[in-house]
């Protein structure tokens, strides 16, 4: 049992420094009892067996006692060395962790940043890129505009020079109306006095012909 707790206190050192065996090691108690009681019987032989066992009994619970008091100030001390120790730790994780999440905050920080910079900076082009197409749209409106007025005038001017020739070929033909009235008016008369003046001639032709036939039957 002894050199089993020997073993398992040297293989928890080994694997946690803090650990240690609870319990005192019972055969190096018995060995202290032992050689005190042996030193005791050397030096008076004549102690009685009865009390000499009592006195090594009170001894050995004496040891004992002592080697649970050691026990238990070595565990009150390694319980400190641990929890100071953990409590470093603890602070040793938790400032690592806090520089992690600092980082990534940052991190995330700097991309959401550029990202509301880049979507800024689109949103900005977007808008100039908008108010040109628009300045396009309202320029082009304006030569449509323009060309339309332009158009109009242009139209309103060969529309008034139509009305201005309609305007003169009706005069043109009212007076070409008027000058053939008047022209036949003129060759009817001129027809009519000729008549005339053919009919008196050829009546005079008549009256002279019948008067020399009158002349030539009477003389």
């Amino acid at each position: 049992s002894s050199c089993r707790n020997r073993k398992q206190t040297k293989i928890n050192k080994n694997n946690n420094k803090f650990f240690f065996p609870i319990f005192p090691d019972i055969a190096l108690v018995e060995k202290l009892s032992k050689k005190r009681y042996s030193n005791e019987l050397d030096d008076d032989d004549t102690v009685p067996v009865g009390t000499g066992f009592q006195s090594m009994l009170e001894q050995f619970g004496s040891d004992i006692s002592k080697a649970v008091q050691a026990k238990k100030k070595r565990l009150e001390v390694l319980t400190n060395n641990y929890m100071k120790g953990s409590q470093h730790k603890l602070e040793q994780l938790w400032s690592t962790h806090q520089k992690q999440r600092q980082k990534l905050t940052q991190q995330y920080s700097q991309q959401v940043s550029q990202t509301l910079q880049l979507w800024e900076a689109e949103v900005q082009r977007g808008e100039e890129q908008e108010e040109r197409m628009n300045n396009l749209f309202k320029q082009q409106i304006k030569v449509l505009q323009q060309a339309r007025a332009a158009q109009s005038l242009k139209l309103k001017s060969v529309r008034d020079l139509y009305e201005v020739f309609v305007n003169n070929i009706e005069e043109i033909q009212k007076s070409h109306h008027t000058f053939l009235q008047g022209a036949t008016q003129e060759l009817r008369k001129e027809m009519n006095t000729l008549q005339k003046k053919i009919l008196m001639d050829t009546q005079q032709q008549e009256m002279a012909n019948v008067r020399k036939s009158l002349t030539s039957m009477l003389f």
